[in-house]
C-alpha cells in the first residue's frame, strides 16, 4: 500500500545495501499487516463486566495501525529521493504519481466500505493521508522532524477543541460506518469523519507519515541507522507511556475523567489500555493526558511512533543479518509486506464472509487467524521469490507510473 523503491533505482555502489534496507522495510510492513489482522480476528477485551484487556489488545491495539502509517511515510521518502528529496519537475511528477496511487487506494477503500464487518477499514483515510503530505515531499529530514514535532504537539489540542463543534452540528459530522461510495453525496459529513471524528483522524495521523518521511530520509544504509531507530524509538515510547501513567494515576487524571463520565462502573481503566475509539473525549482537558491507543493525543502519537521506529530498526537489523548469512529468512514476511493492499483487502472479504455466522465445525478463532496468516506468508513469499506484484499493487503501480509519465517534447 505504500510506494516501493527498488534496488535497481539505487546508486550502483549502494545497490546491495539498498536491497537489505528495503527487505527490512517490507518485513516491517508485513508485521504491521499481521498485527492489524490480529486485532480484527481476536477479541481485544474479555467478555466480563470490566472489559479486561486481552494480550492482543494490550500488544497490538493502536500500535499495528500506527506502524502501518509510519511505513507509508517511509515508502514515500524512499520513492522521492531517499536522503536527497526530489526537486523541480521530478518532484512534481512524483506527486502526480502518488496522487493517482492514492486515488486507487481510496477507490478500493470506498468499494469495500459497504462490507458487513465489525472492522474499521483504514484505506480511505490512508489515501487522504497520501494526498495531505504531498506538499511536504520536497523537505529534508531536519525540516520534516521540526514539522512532525510541531504537528504532534499542536494538532491533538486543536482536534480536542474542534471536535465538539462537529459532533453537535446538524447533522453531526461523523459517520457510523466505514466510508463508502454513497458517502460522497454528503461531503461535509465524510470529511468531518475522515479528518476529526472518525476512527483514524487524518488531522493527527498526518504526524505518522511525517515521522515516516523523517525515517526514510535518513541514511538507512549506514550501520548505525537501525540502532539509532531502535534506541530512540524505545526511549520515546517508554517516556511517553510513563508520563501518561504519572498524569493519569499520580496526578489524578483518571479519577477526574471517571467522575466526568458520571458512571462509577464505566470500565475506563480497561479502555485507556486498549482503545478509546468511540469514547466521547470531550469536556475535560485530562483526555489530552492519555496515551491510550486511538486517542489521537500527543502522548499516544509519541508512544506509537516510538514503537514504530523501534520495530523498523529491528527489521532493518534482521534484514542486514539475513543478507550477511545468505539466508533470506524474511522472504515470507517481506513478501507479505510488499502486497499489503491485496492481502488487506482479501482479509477483509474473508472476515465479512464470517461476520455474524457461526464458525465451521472444528474451527476456532485461532484457526481463522492462523489460516489467513499462513496463506498470506506463503503467497507473499512465492510472489517475492518470483518478483511479482500483487494484483492491486499492479494497478496502483500502473497509476503511479501514469502520473509520473512525461511525454517527450517534439522538436
Amino acid at each position: 500500500m505504500t510506494p516501493r523503491a527498488t534496488a535497481s533505482t539505487s546508486r550502483p555502489a549502494a545497490g546491495k545495501a539498498a536491497g537489505a534496507r528495503l527487505s527490512g522495510i517490507d518485513a516491517a510492513r508485513g508485521l504491521a499487516l499481521l498485527g492489524m489482522m490480529a486485532t480484527h480476528v481476536f477479541p481485544t477485551f474479555e467478555s466480563d463486566a470490566q472489559l479486561t484487556p486481552t494480550w492482543v489488545g494490550l500488544v497490538f491495539s493502536g500500535r499495528a495501525s500506527a506502524l502501518f502509517a509510519v511505513l507509508a511515510g517511509v515508502g514515500l521518502a524512499l520513492s522521492t529521493g531517499k536522503r536527497h528529496p526530489l526537486q523541480g519537475p521530478p518532484l512534481w511528477a512524483a506527486r502526480r504519481g502518488i496522487a493517482l496511487r492514492a486515488l486507487v487506494v481510496g477507490a478500493v477503500g470506498l468499494s469495500i466500505g459497504g462490507l458487513e464487518v465489525n472492522i474499521a477499514i483504514i484505506l480511505v483515510h490512508y489515501a487522504v493521508l497520501f494526498l495531505c503530505v504531498l506538499p511536504f515531499l520536497g523537505l529534508d529530514a531536519k525540516r520534516l522532524l521540526v514539522l512532525a514535532l510541531g504537528w504532534v504537539l499542536v494538532t491533538p489540542a486543536f482536534a480536542f477543541l474542534l471536535r465538539p463543534w462537529l459532533l453537535t452540528a446538524e447533522p453531526a459530522l461523523q459517520l457510523d460506518h466505514n466510508p463508502k461510495w454513497e458517502d460522497l453525496s454528503t461531503p461535509a459529513v465524510l470529511l468531518g469523519d475522515l479528518f476529526l471524528t472518525g476512527y483514524y483522524p487524518v488531522l493527527q495521523w498526518i504526524a505518522y507519515l511525517l515521522i515516516g518521511l523523517v525515517i526514510g530520509r535518513l541514511a538507512l544504509a549506514a550501520a548505525g541507522a537501525p540502532v539509532l531507530l531502535l534506541a530512540a524509538g524505545s526511549v520515546v515510547a517508554v517516556l511517553a507511556k510513563w508520563l501518561s501513567v504519572v498524569m493519569m494515576e499520580d496526578w489524578g487524571g483518571r479519577a477526574a475523567l471517571q467522575a466526568s463520565l458520571l458512571n462509577p462502573s464505566y470500565p475506563l481503566e480497561s479502555l485507556l489500555q486498549v482503545n478509546l475509539a468511540g469514547v466521547d473525549q470531550t469536556g475535560s482537558a485530562w483526555w489530552l493526558a492519555s496515551s491510550a491507543p486511538h486517542s489521537g493525543t500527543t502522548l499516544d502519537l509519541l508512544h506509537t511512533s516510538g514503537v514504530a521506529a523501534a520495530v523498523v530498526g529491528v527489521c532493518l537489523l534482521l534484514g542486514r543479518l539475513a543478507r550477511q548469512t545468505g539466508r533470506d529468512v524474511l522472504l515470507p514476511l517481506r513478501g507479505a509486506g510488499a502486497m499489503t493492499l491485496s492481502f488487506y483487502t482479501a482479509h477483509l472479504c474473508v472476515m465479512a464472509s464470517l461476520y455474524g455466522q457461526p464458525l465451521p465445525a472444528g474451527w476456532t478463532v485461532e484457526g481463522v487467524y492462523w489460516a489467513q496468516a499462513v496463506a498470506i506468508l506463503a503467497l507473499g513469499g512465492m510472489f517475492a521469490a518470483l518478483a511479482w506484484r500483487g494484483p492491486l499493487e499492479w494497478v496502483a503501480h500502473a497509476a503511479n507510473q501514469l502520473g509520473r509519465y512525461r511525454p517527450a517534447r517534439v522538436r
